[in-house]
């Protein structure tokens, strides 16, 4: 594993010279200057006419007469997205954003979903999320998958008693972009492979930022990534395991008629394309390594990245911890004495008797960058509102233990 150099990455990012320390991930990550260096390139050249002998990457069709070079940027963002999960091209369906795609697909599910069908849906979610399959598309049953309101987990063995031969789609997030909590993801996969024959749609958004992603290790049927959240253009992907997939769907348009991902794409910033390949190629040098193939590279990364920042996520937990006011979601008290370590450099806090919004302005009026959580259902269902609100901290690649014990030193302040 090569060592992983904090300095180094954060000269990746110019936006970190302003003075201020960024622990808003999960929010507004910071845009390495490769990646707006990227976008900004492929705007000035989208509409322009692509060479006929220019090439288009391994995995692309030759360019024909008339091919702009948008064009172009969109294969190279599909290459790149397949790169980052470990998939094919082929089987990348792009879109501008997470909920569009996910509406897309449940209108494409209509072969799948009928009246005596269910689809498996989790409350950890993100609301926007699960929006699209909530009112059970094609005539579906709905089933909930509920969240440990002690720890923020989600349990594994409930999906046993919730997915039957009726099932037709699980879905589900890898991670909670607030709370930290990484969900069992290989146990929930096989249990609705014991019981069904259900597709399995695993939103990695919040994982992807901090560890390695392999979707044949995952095993799920299709992912789900907002490249926003990576510090990338405002574009989203689906990825198939298969290609043969796309026949069962029905296509978004009457006119789509070839069983590929254009059947559920929706129109995409051809210049917002242009910075999916420079955030993936950004993410495979973040380590310094600079042998093999992208995707070889990638991994080697992340791997380095995870560990790093997997030490800084228990130091994190443990300084705040330690103040006897601060209450961590998901972490604090004996309703969260069985939580799980697994757990991503995130959380949501609260000092006891102190305001979430004081806390927040506290903190960025020493200079550290937060946000105040938002009163989700279930961070309500957590004591949120009890509590006076939280805030949120999320870590990026580019921070330190200064960067926590600064933050500690502002909290116990309050606490």
């Amino acid at each position: 594993m090569v060592a992983y150099d904090a300095a180094s990455v954060r000269g990746l990012y110019t936006g970190l010279a302003d003075g201020w320390t960024y622990l808003n991930a999960h929010a507004a990550p910071q845009i390495a200057e490769k990646v707006a260096s990227g976008v900004a390139r492929a705007f000035r050249t989208a509409n322009a006419v692509l060479p006929a002998d220019a090439p288009v990457g391994a995995h692309s069709a030759a360019p024909v007469a008339g091919m702009l070079e948008g064009e172009k940027h969109l294969q190279a963002a599909r290459m790149a997205v397949a790169d980052l999960v470990g998939a094919r091209a082929d089987a990348v369906v792009l879109g501008p954003s997470l909920p569009v795609l996910y509406q897309s697909l449940a209108r494409a599910l209509g072969p799948l979903l009928r009246r005596q069908s269910s689809v498996v849906l989790s409350k950890l979610d993100p609301p926007a999320l699960y929006a699209a399959f909530a009112h059970g598309p094609h005539g579906s049953t709905v089933r909930w998958a509920q969240p440990d309101l002690g720890t923020g987990e989600l349990p594994a063995f409930q999906y046993a008693e919730l997915v039957d031969g009726s099932t037709r789609l699980v879905s589900l997030s890898a991670a909670h972009e607030l709370l930290g909590t990484v969900a069992p993801v290989h146990d929930i996969i096989e249990t609705v492979r014991e019981r069904s024959r259900a597709w399995t749609l695993l939103d990695v958004t919040a994982l992807a930022p901090y560890r390695p992603i392999d979707m044949d290790d995952l095993g799920a049927d299709i992912l789900a990534i907002d490249l926003a959240q990576l510090g990338g253009p405002q574009i989203a992907a689906l990825v198939f395991r298969d290609t043969a997939m796309f026949r069962r769907l029905d296509a978004l348009s009457p006119g789509q008629t070839a069983h590929t991902a254009a059947k559920l794409e929706t129109p995409v910033s051809a210049g917002l394309a242009g910075g999916v390949g420079p955030l993936v190629d950004h993410m495979a040098t973040l380590a310094g390594g600079d042998r093999g193939s992208r995707r070889v590279r990638l991994r080697g990364s992340m791997e380095s990245l995870e560990a790093y920042l997997d030490d800084l996520r228990a130091d994190l937990y443990i300084y705040l911890g330690t103040l006897s006011q601060v209450h961590i979601l998901g972490a604090t008290g004996e309703a969260a004495a069985e939580a799980s370590d697994d757990r991503l450099p995130r959380l949501s806090f609260a000092v006891r008797g102190v305001p979430a919004e004081t806390v927040h302005r506290r903190l960025f009026d020493n200079r550290l960058v937060t946000t105040l959580a938002p009163a989700t259902p279930l961070l309500r269902d957590m004591g949120i509102d009890e509590l006076g609100g939280a805030v949120t901290v999320a870590l990026g690649p580019f921070n330190t233990h200064n960067d926590i014990e600064q933050l500690t030193r502002v909290v116990a302040s309050l606490a």
